[in-house]
């Protein structure tokens, strides 16, 4: 073989590994990024998904611990339990699968569809017309976390319309003109600003005597409205 055809060997192997290198990589970065797209709740997690968990795994009679919020040992333990008792991995992480089986189920937040923003600007305009901008943006924000929260239904429509959650769904306000300001508050919120860090819930407490809402802890108010996480 020639010093040139030598050449020119080394050239397209070098190329060659370089594209395969490449390709690797990006299909490695991709698989990391799909595997963290599932939210699972492990050893060491928190929050309300954690609590329904602990819930029904209590009343299974496979966790007889405190309904804490937080993922220990404890709550580890029975989830594989519970694994086990349904062929499931006993890795202990509460994966979909488990959370499936469990009867626990949680949405992800929608796009800013043309009708998706239509549909949270009425509520949005229904619930909070005459509050402040911001104001606009977290009622349409604590919607939206009540999608991923496991309390509440998994779609948009299905939390705006589930039964006796607002008061704007029967009054008529629901169906009165939307405030231009709602459906830019709406996009907003579809695309990830949420001032109330995480709420699920909101009332102005001049127009409800509702106990359960008087007895949630503010973490901020924001207009006439006070926004509590539960």
């Amino acid at each position: 073989m020639s010093k040139t055809k030598i050449r020119q060997f080394i050239k397209t192997f070098s190329i060659m590994c370089f594209v395969l290198t490449f390709i690797t990589a990006l299909s490695c970065a991709v698989f990391e990024s799909d595997a963290s797209v599932e939210t699972v709740s492990s050893l060491g997690s928190s929050g309300a998904e954690v609590e329904a968990i602990q819930e029904k795994l209590k009343e299974r009679g496979l966790y007889n611990g405190e309904i804490t919020g937080y993922y220990g040992e404890q709550t580890q333990e029975a989830v594989k339990k519970f694994q086990k008792q349904q062929g499931i991995s006993q890795t202990g992480t509460a994966g979909s699968q488990t959370l499936s089986a469990l009867g626990i189920s949680i949405g992800t937040i929608p796009e800013a569809t043309e009708s998706n923003v239509y549909l949270l600007a009425r509520i949005i305009s229904a619930e909070a017309r005459g509050e402040p901008y911001t104001g606009q943006v977290a009622v349409g924000a604590v919607i939206l976390n009540r999608i991923e929260h496991p309390s509440f239904p998994d779609t948009l429509s299905g939390v705006i319309y589930q039964n006796g959650a607002f008061t704007a769904i029967v009054d008529g306000q629901f169906d009165e003109p939307i405030a231009e300001s709602a459906y830019s508050a709406a996009r907003d919120a579809l695309n990830g600003w949420d001032p109330t860090g995480g709420c699920v819930y909101y009332y102005n407490p001049d127009k409800t005597s509702n106990s359960f809402m008087w007895s949630l802890p503010t973490v901020m108010t924001i207009g006439n409205h006070r926004f509590s996480t539960g």
